[in-house]
């Protein structure tokens, strides 16, 4: 018998009838405090005398583990009343404590494992449970509930003071801010998971319905009856038949000491509730010694940044300076009421942004602009003009066209100087410039009616700059590119950059020979004497050019044409009317087209003297005065061609709704001589 007994199959049959008493064992505990707790401890983790269990310190990148060192039955394979279920109750108290206030990491967590050898995980936001390569997958049979205190986008953290609930990996699948809602009150309040304090955390698993409850509280209050997470879950799909049951902690850039106090589980009924008064305290909060060396360091880096972040405002101010930095000398200061600020206009025209740009010449670019303090839409011309000399002379007669004020004239506002850079002012003409009605087709066709009152509106423009303002102004610039049209189509003569101002009784001319190919007066090219009848010729070519829709020089045909010349052939052929633009079809009144025609040519006479003072042309116009007979001799009007032209430099100034300006090529040289 005692040989039976001794046998070796008896005794591997006594060791596997001893298995379920050590999976049973020790399934129902509670410590207040550790110190006679059999735990297994890994990473960083330790028991403090008194029996506090520290997970981590403010080491970086630490991990701490303390699990029951006997694995626990959760077996749902089998049908017997005596096999554990998947029901479970545990409720622990937890301190966490940040190095730094506000900023601690990475939390801790309860878990139920298949093992406690987590070699393989890493700290930080996986909180030594995971890996990048493991996390999420369901080969791992874990579940935790975290308390976290950092946010991670990348896990889809809703903050960074939360509860949640994990399955597998660290993205949880369902979480809460950090509160609780007192049963007397019963209105949510919130903790801080970092502010030092013990805390309470219930977790309870129903397995008849499949249900998980988490519930949080201080410690000076009892446990709430709603649950902080309530989530449906089938456990017996992620837990295995073995499984351990602890706590990890993780640490990564921030630091905190992780604490649990002292823990309850049970795992055939509710867990016994912990005596508060009996848990260890917290060790006190030990100020940092700091060293003279270390003040002396970070005085000396606060005081550069100082200095740092002072040099960064005094380049953001000086650039800003520079930005706006306009030229303004004493002698402007009569000037002040026309001198904008050069703010206002960028401001106004957005940076001079090119989708405001109206258009360009030889002065240089035309913007749109809104100004900002009175809504009102204006154009800036923006002139180079680098030499001084004669710069204020040039400002004052700026300002002075300032003070015209004719409804066929386009106000100039203003000005204003920066650097070696010159900004002029205008009223915005919405329809832009006469010469694209006239030439692109883009454009509606202008009617009679509507050319004819732009005509009449230009000559009465021109008879007020010579006879009807305080001073004389020769325009010396006038051409269909310069008439700009508003909101009615109004003709408006604009562009006063190469006019000039004379008293009235003084002899009105200028030698300095500026203007456009095929509106220079003839002995303007042999003199260089601008005088009211050089704009008269030019008025006189801005009529034919109207009425035949046809360029003064045209060398877009195989032959060049020269516009006074065709003209004064068909007149010459008893067929004036010839000359009119085709696309006006014969919709126009014959006298008034024979007229402009006639007095085009009138005006294009070669000797000053036989052309009209634009007085006369407006009476002309009104029909209060009768044009004389023009003569038949040839040499009587300008009779241009591009081989008698000279080598003298033009400026050619544009209007701002032009941007056609003509190429330096064929406008950058004036008639030396003319018929």
């Amino acid at each position: 018998m005692a040989t039976v007994l001794t046998s070796p199959s008896f005794l591997i049959i006594l060791y596997l009838l001893s298995i379920p008493l050590k999976f049973a064992q020790d399934v129902n505990f509670i410590y207040n405090g550790f110190h006679q707790a059999n735990l297994h401890l890994d990473g960083i983790a330790k028991i403090h005398p008194n029996g506090l269990l520290q997970l981590t310190n403010t080491s970086n990148q630490q991990v701490g583990y303390a699990f029951h060192p006997l694995p626990l039955k959760f077996n749902t394979t089998s049908t017997s009343s005596l096999t554990p279920s998947l029901s479970f109750s545990t409720n622990f108290v937890f301190a966490i404590v940040p190095q730094i206030p506000n900023l601690g990491g990475h939390g801790l967590t309860f878990t139920i494992s298949p093992s406690w050898d987590f070699t393989h995980a890493v700290t930080s936001q996986f909180l030594g449970l995971f890996n990048s390569k493991d996390d999420g997958l369901p080969a791992n049979h874990i579940l935790a509930i975290e308390l976290d205190t950092l946010l991670n986008p990348e896990l889809l953290d809703i903050n960074k003071n939360h509860v949640g609930i994990d399955v597998n990996g660290v993205i949880s699948v369902e979480s809460a801010p950090a509160s609780y809602i007192p049963n007397k009150e019963g209105k949510n309040i919130s903790l801080d998971l970092l502010s030092g304090n013990p805390m309470h955390l219930w977790i309870d698993y129903d397995e008849a319905e499949k249900l998980l409850n988490v519930t949080l509280a201080p410690t000076s209050s009892s446990r709430p009856d709603q649950p902080l997470l309530s989530r449906p879950i089938d456990l017996s799909r992620v837990l295995l038949d073995s499984m351990y049951i602890g706590f990890t902690a993780a640490t990564g850039g921030a630091t905190s000491d992780h604490y649990i106090l002292g823990w309850s589980f049970n795992k055939s009924g509710q867990a016994q509730s912990l005596d508060v008064s009996k848990l260890p305290s917290l060790p006190r909060l030990r100020k940092r010694k700091v060293k003279v060396g270390q003040v002396i360091m970070i005085l000396l880096v606060a005081v550069l940044l100082v200095i740092v972040l002072i040099m960064i405002i005094g380049a953001a101010y000086i650039s800003r300076r520079k930005k706006y930095e306009e030229l303004r000398e004493e002698w402007e200061r009569e000037y002040g009421p026309h001198r904008f600020i050069y703010k206002n206009l960028y401001k106004a025209t957005k940076g001079f942004s090119d989708k405001g740009l109206l258009g360009s010449g030889g002065f240089g670019k035309v913007y749109r602009g809104i100004l900002p303090s009175s809504n009102v839409q204006i154009a800036v011309k923006r002139v180079s003009h680098d030499s001084k000399q004669g710069l204020k002379e040039f400002v004052a007669e700026i300002i002075s066209m300032g003070r015209l004020r004719h409804r066929n004239l386009v106000q100039l506002l203003g000005y204003c100087r920066r650097r070696g850079e010159l900004l002029l002012v205008y009223d915005y003409m919405p329809n832009g410039s006469l010469d694209k009605f006239l030439y692109d087709n883009e454009k509606p066709n202008l009617n009679w009616i509507q050319r004819f009152r732009i005509l009449r509106g230009v000559a009465s423009g021109l008879l007020y700059l010579h006879e009807e303002w305080e001073q004389v102004v020769l325009h010396r610039d006038v051409k269909a590119s310069n008439v700009l049209l508003d909101a009615e189509l109004n003709g408006r003569l604009g562009d006063f950059g190469l006019a000039r101002l004379y008293d009235h009784g003084t002899n009105p001319q200028t030698t300095h020979v500026v203007g456009t190919v095929g509106y220079l007066a003839p002995e303007l090219t042999r003199t260089g004497r601008a005088t009211t009848c050089t704009d008269v010729f030019a008025f006189g070519a801005f009529m034919l050019e109207v009425a035949c829709g046809r360029r003064p020089i045209d060398r877009r045909l195989p032959e060049e044409v020269i516009l006074v010349d065709w003209v004064f052939g068909c007149w010459k052929k008893g067929a004036i009317l010839d000359a009119s633009d085709p696309r006006l079809e014969g919709n126009y009144v014959m006298e008034e087209m024979e007229l402009v025609l006639k007095l085009g040519l009138l005006c294009s006479h070669s000797m000053p003297a036989a052309r009209p003072s634009m007085r006369q042309v407006m009476q002309f116009l009104d029909g209060n005065a009768d044009l004389p007979e023009l003569p038949y001799d040839n040499a009587c009007f300008s009779n241009f061609t591009s081989t008698e032209t000279s080598e003298i430099l033009l400026s050619i100034p544009s209007s701002y709704g032009n941007g056609s300006a003509p190429s330096s090529s064929t406008t950058d040289s004036i008639l030396k001589s003319g018929r």
